[in-house]
């Protein structure tokens, strides 16, 4: 019997930002701004940072008294001021941990922005869930809304 197995799961996150198309792509166009969001705040910039059709991204960090955690991005399609769609692998302290497949898209809304984050994930071996991507999904939006309300 095999301890290796797949969990599929799909997402939605949906946020409206009071804050222009403009600032909410450069969040997460921009190395610099993503970082200070993004798992972090400024001082783990991603290791990889190629924000174009085909580019990559890879990045690290540790949970206190945790493990480390690897981002590692593959930019499907790029779309300015409307969509990014990718693909990542999470790797937990070396391991696979999960392979995704993931939409952000865009649009102006009164007063703001409304962006929508759509994930399709394989989570292995038991080592992640659909629950907890969506529940650290939605801790990385409630901090982009922080991040932008501060700028």
């Amino acid at each position: 019997m095999s301890d290796h197995s797949v969990a599929h799961g799909t997402f939605v996150v949906e946020r409206t930002y009071p804050h222009p198309v403009e600032k909410v792509w450069a969040a997460w166009s921009d190395p610099k701004l993503k970082s200070q969001w993004f798992g972090g705040n400024g001082d783990n910039p991603p290791k990889v940072f190629e924000f174009k059709p085909g580019g990559r991204e890879s990045s690290a960090g540790t949970i206190p008294d945790g493990p480390t955690y690897n981002f590692d991005v593959t930019y499907q399609d790029i779309v300015p001021l409307s969509r990014i769609l990718y693909s990542y692998d999470m790797h937990m302290d070396g391991r696979k941990i999960s392979v995704s497949l993931a939409a952000i898209e865009f649009w102006p809304a009164t007063g703001g922005t409304k962006m929508k984050l759509t994930e399709y994930g394989l989570f292995l071996d038991g080592l992640d869930t659909v629950a907890q991507r969506q529940e650290g999904t939605i801790g990385l939006m409630n901090q982009l809304g922080a991040f932008l309300d501060r700028q």
